[in-house]
């Protein structure tokens, strides 16, 4: 009699485990869980920008490192590198056409995604809302990581997310053909 009900107790705790498992890894929770993560991935690009912005006169640079690294206030009007300066009309409709349909493309597929790709999404997307916020709401993107001992490009945040995510796809990439 003792042990059916210590194995009833087993099994009832078995199955509650099972039900939070469900709750804690349905597709619903994992696409709260992306959502949370794109947001307060925003909010951290979005605070240091602000930082800079308010506190920063353009061009005013602090050395973090001498001559390696400075907190550089710059407005790129343009995308990557600076290409396309002032063409913010233009690459405001082709930025949110791609924010858009990498969106799609993400929450179509995540289930059939990998943590790398789903991680890297997350990344890109966020960096690309990041950015577009500043397109549209100031008319160009706060820039102001600069390592000048490597290159003469200044950069944000934002930036570093959208390379992180490219980056976790290509090895994304590589460790599956590795498989094959």
């Amino acid at each position: 009699m003792e042990k059916k009900a210590k194995n009833k107790n087993i099994c009832e705790k078995r199955n509650i485990i099972i039900k939070l498992e469900k709750i804690l890894f349905s597709w619903e929770t994992n696409m709260i869980f992306y959502c949370v993560g794109i947001a307060v991935l925003i909010i951290i690009d979005q605070a240091v920008k602000i930082l800079v912005d308010r506190h920063m006169m353009l061009g005013d640079t602090i050395p973090v490192i001498n001559n390696f690294f400075h907190i550089t206030y710059v407005q790129n009007r343009g995308i990557a590198f600076g290409i396309f300066q002032g063409k913010v009309d233009i690459i405001s409709i082709a930025t949110i056409v791609a924010i858009l349909g990498i969106i799609i493309y993400f929450f179509k597929n995540v289930k059939k995604s990998n943590l790398f790709e789903r991680m890297a999404y997350v990344f890109i997307i966020s960096g690309a809302i990041g950015n577009m916020i500043d397109r549209l709401l100031r008319g160009y993107v706060v820039d102001m990581i600069d390592f000048r001992g490597i290159w003469s490009f200044v950069f944000n945040i934002a930036d570093v997310y959208i390379n992180l995510g490219v980056i976790l796809l290509l090895l994304d990439l590589l460790l599956k053909r590795r498989k094959d």
